[in-house]
């Protein structure tokens, strides 16, 4: 998120804060309400509205928010495409450091692989204006600029 934010010269850290934080939630809840509850304790703890309704939004198709604004557009393909990127790398044994958006993308068109990854959202990064390998390359640097932290 941080990546993209600075791409597209957003608050880096507004943003990352919303990736960290969108799937607060996910063990508590159900695929139906994932996103509300988190979204309900962020807006208790005072963090920004736009915060708020990016991380009710990244589960819109099963909760009813639309994404309405840059942040919730963005979260919704770079929550599944970190998760692509995760999967491949954790079949490589040098993980993050040598694979390339080409070998992501080959992996992205193979519908069994990563199965849980819904690659309808990962689209959507047209939405903010990337074509997919872009996108996916700038995903991937991402994470392999902070891979020691992610264990990758």
């Amino acid at each position: 998120m941080r990546a993209v934010a600075r791409d597209k010269d957003q608050d880096e850290e507004l943003w990352g804060l919303a990736g960290l934080l969108h799937d607060l939630d996910a063990e508590q809840t159900t695929a139906e309400s994932h996103g509300l509850k988190s979204a309900e304790i962020l807006a208790e703890q005072g963090l920004s509205a736009e915060i708020v309704h990016a991380v009710r939004a990244h589960n819109g198709e099963n909760n009813g928010e639309a994404a309405r604004t840059l942040l919730a557009q963005a979260l919704l393909p770079v929550d599944q495409v970190t998760g692509l990127i995760t999967a491949a790398a954790l079949i490589r044994p040098d993980k993050l450091m040598t694979l390339t958006a080409d070998s992501v993308l080959k992996r992205f068109k193979e519908k069994r692989f990563a199965a849980g990854v819904i690659r309808e959202q990962i689209s959507r990064c047209q939405d903010i204006n990337y074509d997919l390998l872009p996108f996916i390359s700038l995903a991937l640097q991402a994470m392999k600029d902070v891979h020691e932290e992610l264990g990758l």
